[in-house]
């Protein structure tokens, strides 16, 4: 924060957008967006960008490549918004180069999980309705969280009531695995399908046997009409 009031104090000559204050100090330069009312990310930030505020807001999405051009951008700080959807590739082209990401108190339920684990970045998502689910399980165990809030990432649903207002990390702690009970369902859907197409082969199987009989007792019949030999001889 204390940075951030330093960069203020010096202004920033190149592009700007309309809505944010951009500054440089010692070669860092920052665009300083938090609190304008924004309701998406702007288009138009500086590609040469090392800090970028766009903190309390009214931001509700992340799209894909919004950061693509931001190749320098080292901080990223989106908390205090509305965002509850966050695409796959919406920080395509930052992960290299992000060394901390603050997505914490938004409206955020689930995430892809390959939106945050391509990210070296110090990641913050505390106080979010989390989903508890296999996905956020896996960026807990892989992402590299901050730890001064990972207790404050809580099941705000989940697949059973007891988790329900438990910080994630304590239910994991207990010995519940969402990805196994993933697997399970997984497990049982396919061996429902592959019963379903078993049956099928051995009604397939039943109605072509049962029709080679019918067809077999038909040409039998038949033969059984036809005049024998011996009676045309007679």
């Amino acid at each position: 924060q204390a940075f951030f009031c330093l960069l203020l104090c010096v202004p920033w000559g190149s592009s700007c957008p309309p809505s944010c204050q951009c500054t440089e100090r010692a070669g860092a330069k920052a665009v300083l967006c938090s609190s304008r009312h924004l309701e998406e990310i702007p288009k138009d930030i500086p590609k040469d960008a090392v800090f970028l505020k766009l903190d309390a807001n009214s931001i509700t999405r992340i799209p894909s490549n919004a950061f693509r051009h931001l190749s320098h951008l080292e901080e990223l700080d989106l908390s205090r918004n509305a965002i509850e959807k966050i695409d796959r590739a919406a920080f395509k082209g930052v992960a290299a180069g992000l060394r901390t990401l603050d997505l914490s108190s938004n409206r955020i339920r689930s995430i892809p999980k390959e939106a945050l684990l391509a990210l070296n970045a110090k990641l913050r998502l505390a106080n979010n309705p989390w989903h508890c689910e296999c996905a956020l399980q896996e960026v807990l165990w892989e992402a590299r969280l901050d730890p001064d809030s990972v207790q404050d990432i809580t099941c705000h649903t989940a697949p059973r009531e007891e988790y329900v207002g438990k910080p994630l990390l304590q239910v994991l702690d207990a010995g519940v695995n969402f990805c196994s009970v993933r697997q399970r369902t997984t497990d049982v859907a396919m061996f429902i399908t592959m019963f379903g197409w078993f049956t099928m082969v051995i009604v397939y199987v039943i109605c072509y046997v049962r029709h080679n009989q019918e067809d077999t007792c038909k040409h039998v019949e038949y033969l059984k009409s036809l005049p024998s030999t011996q009676g045309h001889a007679e």
